[in-house]
């Protein structure tokens, strides 16, 4: 695991060499273990490593024979089987790394190795016989990489601000960025905070011409949600189980340091524990953190339960609410973006926990969105009666009940006439996080520009989906955009902080496509018995305790929000009124009102003003 960055178009090797590392310092968390650096007229590169594979030999940038040189911030997790295919062919190794099986791949197939690879990465391939330089980002988006191209230099990194410490000035805000982030609570691909700043997007890769100076980006992988008809001939919990297994050992073995895991006692992190014991890893870690005011927001318990069934060394800690406060200027510092994921927070010092005693750690994240978690089993069981409505009744006759129908029946019956069952969620623009909707957001704003509407833009995602399962296409938009910019970017983020990879078992891209393609029955039950992730409880009863089974999903439980209706109420009045900057962007009327509303027990209220303190936070440290 490392940072890397690098500029193209600079004038002299060592005016390159100082400016890149300028950048890699800035993230020298990613990679305390060692560094590297080349540069010539024209084009530097640098990366910071967190030393997990060949700790002795593994230094980067990797050059092979013929120039064509490498750095990589990831994992390949099936290096070693690429690499004795490599070696029957002729290819000759200098060291035992993963980086270095990348680089031989590419000599040997072009871009074309890209499909071979399995892992998480985000990696640059120079290539100088070709006058080209590629990066390259995985195919779920676990690993981050930006770019820009600022008066006519060409700069990437890891993280943002790795690209903001080699700019002349400051780049200015993206007001439609900002827009779209009071609504989703993060910033949406391929867009960033700042202007000019750019995000690749997983499964693609970008070619640098260096005679043109010019770049194209091309796709080389996409996720397609697409159910299959149920296969009485097929064994689906087995398939599972070898997914799934497979899934985990590859994350256990592609290390040469401890491995622990990180364990929430719910579901999906219970399960990559048991799958790893099952695999023969006796004694490993397990990790969990918990808030000092218990309640619902302690899980603590059940992690314990899981960890004596399985026999880890398991570790805790608690924290409280001025850990959680005093730790909001660092996360965004760290997220380079303003992430209103409160979640984060007890990520970071469970990440710190577990780096005291091991580098890699398994999560359970990505189950949900791959699987159907959440409450779609709820979803699945309301779309099944609206489908039954659909049928039978003719789209006049259900225009007339959304008439006679009180709220939300009535607004779902009116949209399912006028669109009808198929392309019933994205013309509601469902989504995990609508905030601040465009509506209110018009009435927020000092000086509304033209945005182009959020809700527009989640209705794009939607249109790409090509199933006409609602189901599906829900789980196409989550994995488009959820999943990146919030869980992975904030996964990527917490446990980097603390120099520790994180590695997330069911995203492992052979099981994405088969979950993909996995029976809506197989994810979230059907007729008379609704399950969300059907297939991981089967995976999972004769493997974990039924008290692990039957619990509700709950995510990550944070306390903040029922803070803003008590003890936090006048501090956060304190930093969004009188504070000053919001006040340069907003009206401060709606904010007064959705503080009043949050201080009442308003759930929706809270979480804008959430999306708030975290924006202010992040101009408090960023403008």
């Amino acid at each position: 695991m490392c940072g890397i960055a690098g500029v193209i178009g600079i004038a002299s090797a060592a005016e390159g060499e100082a400016t890149v590392k300028r950048m890699t310092d800035t993230i020298a968390y990613r990679g305390p273990d060692d560094e590297g650096h080349f540069a010539a007229p024209g084009i530097a590169f640098g990366m910071r490593r967190l030393s997990i594979i060949d700790l002795a030999q593994g230094h980067q940038p990797i050059w092979s024979d013929s120039g064509a040189g490498i750095i990589l911030n990831g994992e390949i997790y099936n290096y070693r089987a690429l690499r004795e295919d490599l070696a029957a062919r002729g290819a000759r190794f200098r060291t035992r790394s993963d980086t270095e099986v990348v680089l031989k791949s590419y000599e040997a197939e072009g871009l074309g190795c890209l499909a071979g690879l399995e892992g998480m990465f985000a990696l640059c391939l120079y290539d100088p016989a070709r006058r080209q330089l590629h990066l390259v980002r995985d195919r779920l988006g676990k690993k981050p990489l930006y770019y820009a191209m600022v008066d006519g230099r060409f700069f990437f990194a890891s993280e943002i601000k790795a690209i903001l410490a080699a700019l002349p000035r400051r780049p200015e805000l993206d007001r439609q960025a900002l827009n779209h982030y009071l609504t989703l609570r993060y910033v949406p691909s391929p867009d960033t905070i700042w202007l000019g700043v750019r995000k690749l997007e997983p499964g693609t890769s970008l070619t640098f011409d260096l005679a043109s100076g010019t770049f194209t980006i091309a796709r080389y992988w996409s996720l397609e949600f697409r159910s299959a008809a149920s296969d009485p001939g097929r064994d689906y919990v087995r398939e599972f189980e070898r997914l799934l297994l497979a899934a985990v050992e590859k994350r256990l073995v592609a290390a040469d340091v401890p491995v622990g895991v990180l364990l929430s006692g719910g579901l999906d992190s219970s399960s990559v524990a048991a799958a790893a014991v099952e695999l023969g890893h006796r004694a490993f870690h397990t990790f969990s953190v918990a808030f000092a005011e218990g309640g619902e927001t302690d899980e603590r318990e059940f992690a314990r339960e899981v960890a004596r069934k399985l026999g880890s060394r398991h570790a805790e800690i608690v924290i409280d609410q001025t850990q959680f406060l005093d730790f909001l200027p660092e996360l965004v510092r760290f997220a380079d973006e303003p992430l209103a994921d409160l979640a984060s927070v007890p990520l970071y010092y469970v990440s710190r926990l577990a780096r005291q005693e091991v580098k890699v750690v398994l999560s359970g994240e990505g189950a949900d969105e791959i699987l159907a978690g959440y409450d779609f089993d709820d979803l699945a069981r309301s779309l099944d009666r609206l489908h039954l409505l659909a049928r039978f009744a003719p789209r006049p006759l259900l225009a007339l009940l959304a008439r006679l129908a009180p709220g939300r029946t009535g607004n779902v019956l009116r949209d399912l006439a006028r669109v009808g069952w198929s392309r019933l969620l994205a013309a509601r623009h469902t989504h995990m996080t609508r905030v601040w909707s465009d509506a209110e957001k018009s009435e927020l704003w000092h000086a509304p520009e033209k945005f182009a509407p959020t809700e527009a833009m989640i209705g794009a995602w939607y249109a790409e989906a090509r199933s006409p399962e609602p189901l599906d296409q829900i789980l196409q938009v989550y994995c488009r955009s959820w999943l990146v910019e919030d869980l992975l970017m904030k996964a990527d983020r917490m446990s980097m902080a603390n120099s520790l990879e994180l590695r997330c078992p069911f995203l492992d891209h052979a099981l994405a496509e088969w979950s993909a393609r996995l029976p809506l029955a197989w994810k979230v039950g059907s007729a008379g018995h609704y399950r969300s992730k059907r297939i991981l409880r089967e995976f999972a009863a004769r493997r974990l305790p039924k008290s692990i089974l039957d619990r509700p999903k709950r995510g990550f439980p944070v306390p903040a929000n029922h803070w803003l209706a008590g003890d936090l109420a006048g501090w956060a009045e304190d930093r969004l009124l009188h504070g000053r900057r919001l006040e340069a962007l907003f009206h401060l009327a709606p904010i007064r009102a959705a503080l009043d509303s949050a201080r009442r027990g308003s759930r929706a209220a809270q979480n804008k003003i959430w999306n708030l303190l975290i924006l202010d936070h992040w101009l408090a440290c960023w403008q």
